[in-house]
């Protein structure tokens, strides 16, 4: 079987299928394609296609990631299934949880150890803030926190979040999450019972 991730969890999904012993293949797409969420689904669409002959079965291991339903209908299409929820946030901290975060504060940023430790490269370059440090504001002013949502808490990736909060001038929020709830998701994907 092969799994088409996203680059920002497929480290994850690989961890948790050989943990679990899946006889799972990984292929992870390019995690900026976040930046740019209208390429993810024909991305995807090429990936599973170039996998299919293959494989008995191709998986995608992606929330909706603002495909706005395309990378369902690319499932549908193609006869695969994907991860359940709107974000990767949701698969590491489950939907209630992330939309109480988001009630209790709607200017929150939210990071995952992905993103914690990619910060510079996938936020600071992307959005040019390296080279037009002004912007920070036009970009995170109507923020109010960052929320690392620590899968795999250590002394390095809580440096990183931190240094993340700190280029964009917020207070940081831990809340440890683990990836319990993409373990659940990804078996559920992996066996077929997943929606």
């Amino acid at each position: 079987m092969a799994v088409v991730a996203c680059g920002a969890i497929a480290r994850h999904v690989a961890d948790i299928a050989a943990r679990r012993e899946w006889p799972v293949a990984v292929h992870p797409l390019p995690p900026l394609l976040h930046n740019r969420p209208e390429r993810i689904a024909d991305a995807v669409a090429r990936a599973v296609a170039g996998l299919q002959p293959r494989y008995a079965k191709v998986a995608v291991a992606y929330a909706d990631c603002g495909t706005y339903g395309a990378l369902d209908d690319v499932c549908g299409r193609l006869g695969g299934h994907r991860l359940p929820g709107s974000e990767c946030y949701e698969l590491f901290a489950g939907a209630a949880r992330i939309r109480a975060l988001l009630e209790a504060e709607p200017g929150t940023y939210v990071l995952t150890d992905y993103l914690a430790t990619s910060f510079h490269r996938s936020v600071v370059v992307e959005l040019g803030l390296d080279r037009h440090p002004e912007l920070r504001d036009d970009y995170f002013g109507h923020y109010r926190r960052v929320v690392w949502l620590a899968q795999h808490p250590t002394a390095r990736l809580r440096t990183a979040a931190r240094q993340a909060a700190r280029v964009v001038g917020l207070p940081l929020e831990e809340v440890v999450v683990g990836d319990v709830l993409l373990e659940q998701a990804l078996a559920e994907l992996l066996t077929g019972r997943c929606a």
